[in-house]
């Protein structure tokens, strides 16, 4: 059965995360979006070739022909119509970060357990076969007893009037947007929850432009987590080191764009391929087995909560005053 999917929001990042996996999956079909603005969510469906627009999010959720609702509206947005969509019957695959902090995302994953639907956290580097097989790896013991881990993703986010992820009121923040995804591999490689020894923010009107933080896993496994939104250049780098060796991974985020993943085993090196389907596509996919009961859901849940509760801690750590 194909899976009816409804946009809320024109945004930039359903076009590649949603729009153009959907096309090359038969499992997909996009049906209709809605945004704040009907002249925009026009324009946007004639560009994409989406039959319906909607007037309005609630008129959206409310739609009988749609199956599966993808919520890329700013973190500040993902709560109240996460949960109208639930409540609504239809199955949400919701953008990272999953909330604006734990207790918000505590009350969607109650709402989807109310209600009986799917609630998936996008978080697309996860599904790729490079860090599927990273996880494994460290998980497995194929390192040894793990004692060190580090992830960093800094990416340039200009500060242009209306940019979301320079606004505290929307969710925004270096460590929401980018740091979400440091904070989930070092949590998915270790298979643990952290503590929070340290941690720095470089704040701008209540945004983190920058933080690093230390973290301190169960079974002496520290671990070291960069962000930041004020740099030149693009880098998205895991390393994990154990007992007998190491694997380090260069743009763990979207391998697709360029990837290097190397083990060091007691002495030997081996380069690891970094083909197949892109993170997006291998999402898709992912979110179809989980409705259909194929696979078990790995993103979402408790798992979604833990991630919000460490970067909850890590603002908390930096001196945060609203966290």
């Amino acid at each position: 059965m194909t899976i009816r999917i409804g946009l809320l929001g024109a945004s930039r990042i359903a076009r590649g995360a949603v729009i153009a996996p959907a096309m090359e999956n038969p499992d997909f079909v996009v049906g209709a979006v809605a945004a704040r603005n009907p002249d925009r969510a026009r324009a946007y469906a004639a560009e994409h070739g989406i039959p319906i627009v909607v007037d309005d999010y609630e008129a959206l959720i409310a739609r009988d022909d749609l199956d599966l609702i993808y919520n890329a509206l700013p973190p500040a947005g993902h709560k109240r119509w996460t949960i109208a969509a639930l409540e609504a019957g239809k199955h949400v695959l919701c953008e990272k970060p999953f909330a604006r902090n734990a207790g918000e995302a505590k009350d969607m994953v109650a709402a989807a357990d109310a209600s009986g639907q799917k609630l998936i956290e996008a978080f697309h580097y996860r599904l790729h076969n490079v860090m599927r097989a990273a996880v494994a790896l460290a998980r497995e013991g194929a390192l040894g007893r793990l004692m060190f881990a580090q992830a960093l993703f800094n990416g340039p986010i200009p500060r242009t009037p209306g940019e979301l992820r320079w606004s505290a009121e929307q969710g925004g923040g270096a460590l929401m947007d980018l740091g979400c995804y440091p904070v989930h591999a070092l949590r998915s490689v270790i298979g643990a929850e952290p503590e929070i020894a340290e941690a720095t923010c470089q704040f701008d009107d209540g945004v983190d432009a920058a933080t690093k933080a230390s973290l301190a896993f169960p079974g002496g496994v520290t671990a070291r987590l960069e962000t930041s939104m004020i740099t030149e250049d693009f880098a998205a780098n895991l390393t994990v080191i154990g007992e007998r060796g190491s694997l380090e991974i260069r743009n763990f985020v979207a391998p697709q764009i360029g990837c290097q993943f190397v083990t060091t085993l007691d002495g030997e090196r081996h380069e690891h391929g970094v083909d197949g389907p892109s993170t997006y596509a291998a999402q898709l996919t992912y979110v179809a087995d989980v409705l259909a009961g194929r696979t078990p859901q790995i993103t979402g849940g408790a798992d979604a909560i833990a991630n919000m509760a460490t970067i909850d801690a890590i603002y908390r750590a930096a001196g945060r005053p609203e966290a």
